[in-house]
């Protein structure tokens, strides 16, 4: 079986149209959003329709939930003045823009969805979150401590963990110990279809497979793939100029920082 998680796209529709295209060849039996559909460019209305006209499961991010209620409070993060004054202009246009069908959407999605797989003898528990468990706008960043982030996922029992926010893409296998031998748990950064943070301009989503053998006790069952796709970065990087946008977004996209 194979699933596809996709997450921050960030009102980028020509990155989420060109993620579709890609996903014609890598065919993934089920799909899965984890959320920020808004925010930082001009098409949160149409994003937001691909995805429900498609039946996409989809999860809240900090924006989703600052706009799906109207707030003027994104949940970010930003480290500087300047930063904090250019976000208030990115939520503001998303208000502004958004229609209230489109908001009333954004306001019922879920804060996490869990799976549970039983392919063999024991149970395999997958949770999806846009920051982490405990939080919808916490950083779970590369160099978090190892510690941590078995206290979290072994929190919430969770075999592997996908989840979004920092817009930087990784897989890190956590080691322990059980009554039955070693175990793995897995965390995996999906990184961001429309508004990559790794350097590399092209989108990002994640394509996870299992089969029957997959188990916690064998690291090397459980296959994650990156998966980069080229969109028209220009168009998106000039819709964003020619509004009332700061320009900067425009630089982060064609820079992916």
């Amino acid at each position: 079986m194979k699933i596809a998680f996709f997450s921050d796209i960030h009102a980028n529709l020509p990155a989420l149209e060109a993620m579709f295209e890609d996903m014609k060849i890598t065919q993934p039996d089920a799909l899965y959003c984890l959320g920020d559909l808004v925010g930082y460019n001009i098409w949160p209305n149409e994003v937001i329709n691909a995805i429900r006209s498609r039946g996409i499961p989809c999860i809240a991010g900090n924006y989703d939930y600052g706009v799906g209620r109207n707030s003027d409070d994104c949940g970010c993060a930003y480290k500087t003045e300047e930063d904090k004054a250019m976000g208030a202009q990115s939520i503001a246009l998303s208000n502004q823009l958004i229609g209230e069908e489109e908001r009333a959407y954004l306001r019922t999605l879920p804060a996490h969805i869990q799976l549970e797989f039983q392919l063999n003898d024991e149970q395999l528990f997958l949770l999806m979150v846009h920051g982490s468990p405990r939080k919808i706008n916490e950083y779970l960043f590369e160099d978090r401590d190892e510690k941590s982030m078995l206290r979290i996922m072994e929190t919430v029992n969770a075999d592997m963990m996908f989840f979004g926010h920092t817009h930087k893409p990784y897989h890190r296998i956590f080691e322990y110990q059980t009554d039955k031998g070693t175990a793995f748990r897995h965390a995996i950064n999906i990184g961001s279809v429309g508004k990559p943070k790794d350097g590399d301009v092209r989108g990002c989503y994640v394509m996870l497979t299992l089969n029957e053998h997959s188990d916690k006790h064998d690291k090397d069952s459980i296959q994650v793939e990156f998966r980069r796709f080229e969109y028209d970065v220009e168009k998106a990087a000039r819709a964003v100029e020619e509004s009332v946008l700061p320009d900067a977004y425009a630089d982060m996209l064609r820079k992916a920082y």
